[in-house]
């Protein structure tokens, strides 16, 4: 094989070891899919369950509304209000009464360095306590979710209907603004996130 032909191959080889690494956090909680044990990705491993017949998924339990689709997908009604700061563009938010959520709230403020992939903003936070019960697969648009195997803090705002392959996660809340307030944000950014009072 010529040089010019091994150079052309190693860089064909070097982007598509980059593509595959770029997907780190891509669909936030990546994990669990059905035929899948692992993925190696930028920030480490991430699919480690195995999908079953009947799986929690994020719409089971969830009080959920559908009339209009600019906005969050799951409603609550009552919780712990919060705001996001990226830069200056603040993205509203309620936190649910969940374990995990209350660990989350006795740390604010906190900053979380985020950034943005397809389907999600997505950054590693301290490992926070959660119930087994309250793992799922999937998320609906608008969700804050918490990675259990990675441990990864998420703000999903597309890809709900191709969402119930990837598991680990647990609901801590959602957003309350429209999902183009932060789908239309780019890069990386450290997040505060404190109570909205």
């Amino acid at each position: 094989m010529k040089t010019s032909q091994r150079r052309i191959l190693m860089g064909a080889v070097l982007l598509l070891g980059l593509s595959f690494g770029l997907t780190a956090c891509d669909t936030a909680s990546n994990q669990g899919s059905a035929s899948t044990d692992s993925q190696s990705a930028a920030t480490g491993d991430r699919i480690k369950t195995t999908q079953t017949a009947n799986k929690r998924v994020a719409k089971d339990d969830a009080q959920i509304q559908t009339a209009d689709k600019s906005r969050p997908t799951r409603v609550i009604k009552n919780g712990t209000k919060i705001k996001m700061h990226f830069g200056d563009t603040v993205i509203t938010g309620v936190l649910n009464d969940s374990k995990t959520a209350k660990a989350l709230i006795a740390k604010l403020p906190y900053t979380i360095h985020e950034s943005r992939y397809d389907t999600d903003f997505c950054g590693t936070v301290d490992a926070l306590p959660y119930n087994k019960s309250e793992e799922h697969y999937g998320w609906l648009n608008g969700d804050i979710d918490y990675a259990t195997d990675a441990p990864y803090f998420t703000i999903l705002f597309k890809g709900e209907e191709n969402s119930e392959q990837y598991g680990s996660q647990v609901n801590i809340g959602v957003i309350t603004t429209p999902l183009a307030k932060i789908s239309n944000l780019e890069g990386s950014y450290d997040v505060r996130i404190e109570l909205d009072e």
